[in-house]
């Protein structure tokens, strides 16, 4: 089954015991650059009953933006006019390559909270993120896919 094909299919799937499938699947696609993760991302969360799951719905949470290693919007909400907009409630974040799951892979490191977002390669567009969040039971999974160029990163 290709990689593509997979996210799909664990993107239907619901509930804890998708948790062990994530972290297989997680840990089977190769690390990034924290380089190749500049621009706009469209995103969206696994559902597995995280907490974070209900707060990005609650503040409308759509995606990433990174510009640069120490300048990334970790929260995109859409805006009243249907925009993609910065949201501030979480801040600002950093990019560095960090070691996770025994590969150093681009991490998202926010700059006021200790939460660390892991990404690995689906392809070159699509993304596999697990964020860990000190103090939870186990980490939310999400995924980001490359917003195409007519969608302006905020």
């Amino acid at each position: 089954m290709r990689d593509a094909d997979e996210l799909t299919e664990l993107l239907a799937a619901e509930g804890e015991q998708v948790l062990a499938r994530l972290f297989e699947f997680y840990d089977r696609l190769p690390a990034l650059d924290p380089g190749s993760l500049r621009g706009a991302w469209e995103g969206g969360c696994f559902r597995t009953g995280h907490p974070g799951e209900r707060q990005l719905e609650t503040i409308g949470w759509v995606g990433k933006a990174f510009h640069g290693d120490d300048d990334v919007d970790p929260i995109l909400s859409r805006g009243e006019d249907g925009g993609r907009i910065v949201n501030p409630i979480m801040g600002k974040a950093s990019l560095r390559s960090v070691t996770y799951r025994g590969v150093t892979t681009a991490t998202m490191i926010y700059d006021r909270h200790p939460i660390f977002d892991h990404f690995r390669r689906v392809d070159d567009d699509t993304i596999l993120g697990v964020m860990d969040r000190k103090g939870d039971a186990f980490p939310l999974f999400f995924y980001l896919r490359r917003a195409p160029a007519a969608v302006d990163a905020p």
